[in-house]
């Protein structure tokens, strides 16, 4: 018999992209309207549009922090009736070298992704945590729900033998728990290799809705990959892990994706109560909705093919390809530097090293696979200048997708003949706040979606702002209920008029013809005042996977955990990745 499990990734929002960002430089040319897409377009080279995180050289900055070095935890190795710890999988699966020479190992490249470090997220733990405390009664429903996203081995194990699922205090969390290990190996190869097809696409597959064999024997449980293998691969792995290899092509398809990706939570009023349920994130159905149904699946971009075909096992068999890096890249550089500072302290299982090469290789992706912008129409009249900023997406869903946290914004500057700043809209402090966002000032408000910007204190947020079932503006979870703002960028393709309602674009956005399938054109009107020219224009996309707002919030608890990610907060800078640049000087 099967069952239906539920399993809901939660803070694992992955940026899907498809091609890179624009040259630092763009000529004015005529204005086209953004052209509905077709096809995909080709891959130009990257350009070099990538701020280090946490590594600031601007001045004005912090210096830069050095981060410690350390190995790390080793893997772990458990085993129970459904599960076996990502040590026992990568003790065959490593010393795997590309056609380059380049070390793609199992172990090597998940163990410092955030799906291997789900459980150890501060701010996810954090969060729980706040969540809880603000609905002590509902503790049961809410640990399970984020058990079973963060801890989905764990989480599963204890459901199927009928076992209380808490996790934090005396559940996963804690030492004494037998499934302590499983717990901490997060989102682990031994999870999403047994998750089978049955209900691909079906309502009850989103929201982590999948369903895996909870009764076949812990000797003969299959585990499913890319490949067809031979009956000596099978008695190999049989023998040695209990585990059946079997082909699943289910496995590089975005339905598999979209059981986690696509989450609906339930939400209480002001007196606690439940009172209906909110669409948080739909990654899946924004990409279902989108020119790269059919042409890209998540895994191109996230788990990009290694170079020439791989060995997979030290035990032999045929070299594979095409073989999918299991790196799988996002866009949470910021974590990935908290971890990489305060690994040794939270327990990670991987090296300083390879989280700073997780923390390279996502810098590398927002900056070269997200968006293009070009400056089109600029002109100067008198002290006015005026012209148009178009940005093209190229992520396979809104961008920034996944966790509400996250959000994009345009750093307009005007600089005169002396190289200074005669305007400036979107700056960035070091703590991560946005020079005149409402919502960064003011926890009550927040920043509109403009179609025309003309002054400093206007600033063009790419966001979702949600709204508790009062009408206020929230960053709770349990409280959100509705979103007062969703202008996100969308996928090239999307279409506004049919999408699935928990794709839905939300404010001022929805009434802006210029904001479209494959993004957004944004007027220019500014003063410059006496300023003298030549001018030189710049525009940047920046992004941030949290938040000040959400962070801030977050401190205002008195809880542990959230003085614990506030001390990590304090320390690694909440510094933008810039996703796109364009530049223009423009004379008199």
């Amino acid at each position: 018999m099967k069952h239906r499990l539920i399993l809901c990734l939660v803070c694992l929002g992955l940026l899907c992209a498809a091609c890179t960002s624009s040259p630092a430089q763009v000529t004015p040319t005529a204005s086209p309207e953004l052209a509905p897409v077709t096809a995909i377009p080709e891959i130009p080279a990257p350009s070099s549009t990538v701020l280090p995180a946490a590594e600031p050289s601007q001045p004005g900055q912090p210096p830069a922090l050095v981060y410690p070095e350390y190995s790390g935890k080793g893997l772990v190795f458990d085993r129970g009736d459904l599960f076996a710890g990502s040590g026992l999988c990568t003790g065959c699966h490593s010393a795997m070298t590309d056609a380059a020479g380049k070390d793609v190992s199992l172990g090597r490249n998940w163990s410092a992704t955030m799906m291997a470090n789900s459980s150890k997220d501060p701010y996810w733990i954090a969060t729980v945590r706040s969540e809880v405390e603000l609905e002590p009664e509902l503790r049961a429903v809410i640990e399970q729900k984020c058990a079973t996203c963060h801890m989905p081995m764990a989480e599963v194990t204890a459901l199927a033998a009928g076992e209380a699922t808490l996790l934090l205090d005396e559940g996963f969390s804690s030492l004494n728990h037998s499934l302590y290990n499983l717990a901490r190996d997060g989102v682990s190869c031994n999870l999403c290799h047994q998750i089978e097809a049955g209900n691909f696409r079906a309502p009850e597959s989103f929201s982590g809705g999948f369903i895996i064999d909870l009764q076949a024997p812990s000797d003969s449980r299959l585990a499913y990959g890319p490949y067809q293998i031979g009956r000596q691969q099978v008695n190999v792995m049989q023998s040695s892990s209990g585990f059946i290899p079997v082909q699943g092509e289910h496995l590089s398809q975005s339905e598999l994706c979209g059981t986690c990706h696509n989450l609906v939570t339930p939400f209480v009023d002001a007196e606690g109560q439940v009172a209906g349920e909110f669409a948080e994130q739909a990654i899946y159905s924004e990409w279902e909705n989108s020119v790269y149904n059919g042409q890209k699946a998540c895994m191109d971009c996230h788990m990009p093919v290694a170079e020439g075909p791989i060995q997979l096992s030290i035990t032999g068999g045929p070299p594979r390809s095409p073989f999918s890096q299991h790196v799988f890249t996002g866009s949470n550089a910021y974590m990935l530097n908290v971890l990489r500072y305060y690994g040794e302290e939270i327990g990670v299982t991987t090296s300083s090293a390879l989280l700073a090469e997780r923390v390279l290789e996502t810098e590398t992706m927002v900056g070269t696979q997200t968006a293009m912008l070009r400056l089109e129409n600029i002109s100067l009249s008198g002290s006015k200048l005026s012209g148009d900023v178009v940005i093209e997406s190229l992520v396979g869903h809104k961008f920034p997708g996944g966790y509400p946290s996250r959000r994009a914004w345009l750093h307009i500057t005007v600089r005169d003949a002396a190289g200074d700043i005669a305007f400036e809209s979107g700056a960035v402090s070091p703590d991560g706040r946005i020079s005149g966002n409402d919502n960064d000032d003011d926890a009550t408000r927040y920043e509109p979606h403009y179609t025309l910007l003309s002054t400093p204190d206007q600033v063009q947020i790419y966001e979702s702002i949600l709204l508790n079932s009062d009408g206020g503006v929230t960053t709770v979870l349990l409280r959100a209920a509705a979103y007062a703002k969703d202008n996100r960028l969308l996928p090239q393709g999307f279409d506004q008029a049919a999408p699935p309602a928990e794709a839905l674009v939300f404010g001022e956005a929805t009434t802006d013809n210029d904001f479209t399938g494959g993004g957004d054109r944004l007027g220019l009107q500014i003063d410059l005042g006496s300023a003298t020219g030549p001018f030189t224009v710049q525009v940047e996309l920046l992004y941030q996977s949290i938040g000040y707002r959400w962070a801030q919030n977050l401190l205002e608890d008195t809880t542990v955990e959230a003085q614990t990610f506030g001390t990590y907060y304090a320390t690694v800078p909440n510094l933008p990745l810039v996703a796109a640049m364009a530049e223009i000087v423009i004379q008199p």
